[in-house]
């Protein structure tokens, strides 16, 4: 079965065990501070990958970093992934648990790439512009990337709109060598 599906299948286990208990909230707090902890770290990500290293290392350095801070139904969550030797797929297991999420909640998720980082007011454009054309709230994930050297380039679910100028100039340069 393909990583996807099982993340999939162990993400909803744990949002319909969530939503019984009542504490949805806290454990898509739990592991959004997971995935984002994963994102930041490659170590984090290399180390929970690595087969040589045992799922009870793997389970206590989890415990280590998050235990504190996570929820009862999250840690037990954790540990059961980790008994099945599923530890790889913990990851995208929490990516998957913030996407299935966001469909429950009815929150759009979008990427807005500029060339340098967003202030306030462009961010809040950003959001209810994508407000207006979704009809749903909205998760703005911010990227900078310089090589765009200005305007922006947003990504919402299968649409995108690029008004970055680099696709300007190159559009541009394509009409005069034609």
């Amino acid at each position: 079965m393909s990583e996807v599906r099982v993340a999939s299948r162990y993400a909803k286990s744990l949002i319909e065990l969530a939503q019984e208990k009542s504490i949805l909230e806290d454990v898509h707090n739990d592991l959004h501070l997971f995935e984002k902890t994963c994102q930041e770290s490659r170590d984090l990500r290399l180390m929970l990958k690595n087969p040589i290293i045992t799922s009870d290392k793997k389970l206590n350095a989890i415990k280590a970093i998050f235990g504190s801070s996570f929820s009862q139904v999250s840690m037990l969550f954790m540990e059961i992934v980790s008994r099945k030797n599923r530890e790889p797929l913990l990851y995208s297991i929490s990516q998957e648990v913030h996407r299935q999420y966001n469909v429950l909640k009815g929150v759009e998720s979008a990427t807005v790439t500029t060339a340098i980082p967003l202030d306030n007011s462009l961010r809040s454009e950003f959001q209810s512009m994508i407000q207006k054309i979704s009809g749903k709230k909205v998760e703005l994930n911010e990227k900078v990337d310089s090589k765009i050297i200005g305007g922006y380039v947003l990504q919402v679910a299968d649409k995108q709109i690029d008004a970055s100028v680099k696709t300007k100039l190159q559009t541009l340069r394509r009409t005069f060598e034609a």
